[in-house]
C-alpha cells in the first residue's frame, strides 16, 4: 500500500490514508507530505478527499469490513479499489513482470527491480517489502515496464495481466481464505493462464512453463554453489548459456535460488548475463529480510519477516549453516489465528530446531480470537526444554538472561517495532 501511496505522490497526486499503528512506514510516507491518521473515523479523513468527482479510494482486504471509513467511501459512491485492481490498472499498458508464489517473492521481486535498474531499463517496481538499496518499496521509473509482487492472498494477482511471471512457491497458506489447498492451486493455475508470454516456474511446480533451481536440471539451473568469505558463488545453466561465477552477498541457499528466478525473467526480458551479474554484485538486500541488526563476535541479532513454517526452516537452515557452533535464540510473534491454527505441527516443528524459543502473543492483523489457538497452545507442542512464552514489556529482560550468541526475530506482525529495543538493550549490555 506505501508503494502506491509513494508512486501517486511522486506523480503529482494529493495522497492521505489510514493505518492501524504508527511504523516506520507511515512515518517516513508522513516525511514525503502524506497525511496519515490512526483511528478509524470519517471525520479524521481530510476534506478534500470528500470530493466524488476526483477522489479514489485505495483498500486492502487487510482492512475489515466494518470499517466506518471504508463503509463511507462505499454507500457514497466512490470509486473503491483494491490494491491489487489499482496494481492491475497502473500496470496494464505496461510490460509487465509478475511475481508470485507463497514464499520468496518480495526477495525475488526486489532483485529484479534492482536488476532492471542498474542495466538502466526504466522500468517501476512495487515491492513487497522495504529495499535497502533505494529505502523503498518502490523503485521509481517510466510507465513503459513494471515489476509487480503478484499476491496470492484473496486472489488478488488474478487483477494483473502479467507478460513475463514467476511463481516461487505453491506451498498451502491462506487457507482462511482458500478453504483448501487444492483451492490455492487452482488459483495459482489461473495465473498461469493470465501470462501472455513466459512463465517461469520453481522445478517441481506442475505448471506448464520454464523452469528454474538449484542442481535440478531446470531450464535456469543454479550449477557448483559454493560460499567464500560468506558469499554465495555459483555457476548459472541457461537454455543458451553457461556462464560462470556469480557472486551474491545473500545468506542462505534459499536466497541463491530467489537469485536465480530474479535471473531468469530478467534474462528473458533480454538483459545479458553478465550485466546481471554486475547488478548483483551491489544488490544490499531487503529490510526484515535477514537483516543483521548486530553482528558482533560475541552477538548476533538478525531481524526477518519469516512467518510461514516454510519460511522459518529457511531462516534455521541459514543460520545453522553460518553459525554451526553457537546457541540460537528464537524470538517468534505468530501472525493470524487461521494461519497458526492450520499449520500448528509444522510451526512446532520448525521452531523446536532453536536452541531456546521465545513466543509473543498471536498478532491478530485482520482477525478475531479463534477459541482455544494461543501461542500457549502453540507453545505445548514444541519439543524443545528452554522456552517460555513472554509479553512485549518483559521481552528485553528475557532476552538479557538468554545466554544464546544468535538470536534471530521473526514474524510479519509488529514484532519489527521491538527489534530496535532489543538492539538497544543487547549493545548497552556489550
Amino acid at each position: 500500500m506505501s508503494a502506491i501511496a509513494r508512486y501517486f505522490k511522486s506523480n503529482g497526486k494529493n495522497v492521505a490514508g489510514y493505518d492501524k499503528v504508527s511504523t516506520d512506514i507511515t512515518k517516513s510516507l508522513e516525511e514525503f507530505d502524506i497525511a496519515i491518521h490512526f483511528e478509524d473515523d470519517v471525520t479524521l479523513v481530510p476534506s478534500e478527499f470528500k470530493k466524488l468527482d476526483n477522489t479514489i479510494v485505495v483498500y486492502t482486504p487487510a482492512i475489515p469490513n466494518k470499517h466506518s471509513e471504508l463503509n463511507y467511501f462505499l454507500k457514497n459512491n466512490f470509486k473503491v479499489l483494491k490494491r491489487s485492481e489499482i496494481l492491475g490498472e497502473i500496470t496494464k499498458n505496461s510490460i509487465c513482470l509478475a511475481v508470485a508464489g507463497t514464499h520468496g517473492k518480495t526477495t525475488t521481486s526486489t532483485i529484479l527491480g534492482h536488476i532492471l535498474k542498474e542495466a538502466d531499463v526504466n522500468a517501476t517496481s512495487f515491492l513487497g517489502g522495504i529495499s535497502e538499496n533505494y529505502n523503498s518499496n518502490l523503485i521509481l521509473g517510466g510507465e513503459k515496464i513494471s515489476v509487480v509482487e503478484a499476491d496470492e492472498f484473496d486472489r488478488s494477482f488474478l487483477k494483473l495481466s502479467p507478460d513475463i511471471a514467476c511463481i516461487t512457491s505453491t506451498d498451502a497458506d491462506h487457507l482462511d481464505i482458500y478453504g483448501n489447498h487444492d483451492e490455492l492451486l487452482a488459483s495459482f493455475k489461473d495465473f498461469a493462464k493470465k501470462v501472455s508470454k513466459t512463465l517461469i516456474v520453481k522445478k517441481g511446480i506442475a505448471l506448464n512453463g520454464q523452469t528454474y533451481g538449484i542442481e535440478e536440471d531446470a531450464d535456469y539451473d543454479a550449477k557448483n554453489v559454493r560460499i567464500q568469505n560468506g558469499s554465495y558463488i555459483f555457476d548459472i545453466k541457461t537454455p543458451s548459456e553457461y556462464y560462470k561465477n556469480i557472486k551474491i552477498n545473500l545468506p542462505g541457499k534459499h536466497n541463491v535460488l530467489n537469485t536465480v528466478a530474479a535471473l531468469a525473467m530478467a534474462n528473458t526480458y533480454g538483459i545479458p548475463l553478465p550485466v546481471i551479474a554486475k547488478a548483483l554484485l551491489s544488490f544490499k538486500g531487503i529490510k526484515r529480510r535477514f537483516s543483521y541488526k548486530i553482528k558482533s563476535a560475541n552477538k548476533v541479532l538478525i531481524d526477518d519477516y519469516a512467518h510461514h513454517p516454510t519460511e522459518i526452516n529457511a531462516v534455521i537452515e541459514s543460520i545453522r549453516e553460518m553459525y554451526p557452533s553457537k546457541k540460537v535464540l528464537g524470538i517468534f510473534q505468530p501472525h493470524l489465528f487461521s494461519r497458526t491454527k492450520d499449520f500448528a505441527d509444522d510451526f512446532a516443528s520448525s521452531l523446536s530446531k532453536f536452541d531456546e524459543l521465545m513466543l509473543l502473543d498471536i498478532y491478530p492483523a485482520r482477525e478475531l480470537p479463534i477459541e482455544g489457538i494461543t501461542s500457549s497452545w502453540l507453545l505445548d507442542k514444541v519439543e524443545i526444554d528452554d522456552k517460555r512464552i513472554s509479553s512485549k514489556e518483559n521481552l528485553l529482560e528475557n532476552v538479557l538472561n538468554s545466554n544464546a550468541e544468535v538470536i534471530v526475530m521473526i514474524g510479519a506482525g509488529d514484532i519489527g517495532e521491538l527489534v530496535e529495543v532489543i538492539k538497544t538493550g543487547l549493545s548497552s549490555e556489550n
